[in-house]
């Protein structure tokens, strides 16, 4: 069993850790993520996001520089057993030399400002994938969960509805946000369309070529939550060759109950994967974790445990040969097919 994951948010708990003066290092933590892990379950690649919440920073662009320079840093210190990947052709190296590999993400396009200089600035850095919003509207497009939608809205429960079961199908990308898009195929930098609107899906075939991602997102037939893909959706995603990632957010699992606790149920992702494989194909499907952006899910607290994911997956009926293909082969395809 080898791994690729395309979605953590650990550099973010080492920064929020540190905040609040807990040491905390790449290497070994108490989080979902760590190299320790990792390397017990033959992880071969890590995208690492460097998230920021907009609304929560007086300049994104600072915070996501603090974030970068723990992960430089990190690397830097445990380059004994990982090491970046900024070409297609660093993960057999890497591989071959008995390292793990980290692939640097970033969730947030709002970062940018909506500066080109920035996205190339970012790609220097090493950014090889970018997930065009979050959970709010920016200057390169719209959320499908709108954190000021919800915030402004008067009725708590018809707000939650809306911010958790409706789609914005009205407004996607802007006409930044295509102009990006434009340049990050040009670059080399993976789109990401998790966190963005129907809409913006829709816009994001429009004005691509090569396969693009949702890092992170399950099926919405099996879970009503936005954040997770239509069966419309994964159809056109397999069909531009691309690739979404299996998510482990119980909440993205399983419909919430008012007032219990989710815990997440692994047959829950099982039937995910299924779901999304009968719709779009067995090569559609990879792994997006969300380990340390996410409540610890009970039955897979952590990258320790992805043993777990596998042996369910294949009770559910998957071949081993299958497996390869959702924990690591599919996601090797579309970098192969994007990156430089």
């Amino acid at each position: 069993m080898k791994i690729i994951d395309m979605h953590c948010d650990t550099i973010s708990k080492l920064y929020e850790d540190r905040e609040n003066g807990i040491h905390s290092c790449l290497r070994e933590n108490s989080g979902h993520l760590d190299l320790a892990r990792m390397k017990k379950s033959n992880y071969l690649l890590q995208n690492f996001a460097l998230f920021v919440d907009k609304e929560e920073c007086s300049d994104s662009w600072e915070k996501l520089q603090k974030l970068y320079n723990i992960y430089i840093s990190e690397l830097d210190k445990n380059s004994d057993i990982i090491a970046p990947v900024l070409q297609f052709k660093d993960i057999a190296a890497n591989e071959a030399s008995g390292k793990m590999s980290a692939m640097l993400t970033v969730e947030e396009g709002a970062v940018s400002g909506g500066e080109a200089g920035r996205l190339e600035q970012m790609y220097k850095m090493g950014v090889r994938m970018i997930t065009l919003t979050w959970n709010y509207p920016n200057e390169l497009g719209y959320p499908n969960m709108n954190k000021n939608a919800l915030r402004d809205s008067p009725g708590e429960k018809e707000a939650f509805e809306d911010f958790f079961y409706t789609p914005e199908c009205g407004r996607g990308l802007t006409e930044k946000g295509r102009e990006f898009v434009y340049l990050m195929e040009e670059l080399g930098i993976i789109p990401d369309v998790s966190h963005l609107s129907d809409a913006g899906f829709y816009d994001m075939l429009e004005c691509t070529r090569k396969p693009f991602a949702a890092s992170h997102s399950n099926a919405r037939s099996v879970c009503r939550c936005v954040r997770n893909l239509s069966d419309d959706m994964i159809k056109k995603l397999a069909d531009r060759g691309g690739i979404t990632g299996l998510n482990f957010c119980t909440d993205f699992l399983k419909e919430p109950i008012a007032g219990a606790h989710n815990t997440g149920y692994m047959e829950a992702a099982a039937a995910h994967a299924r779901h999304i494989t009968n719709i779009g194909g067995i090569e559609v499907l990879g792994l997006g974790s969300d380990f340390d952006g996410i409540d610890t899910n009970e039955e897979l607290p952590g990258a320790g445990s992805m043993d777990r994911v596998w042996d369910i997956m294949k009770k559910s009926g998957y071949t081993e040969r299958e497996l390869d293909k959702i924990f690591y082969k599919n996601v090797i395809r579309v970098y192969k097919d994007t990156l430089k």
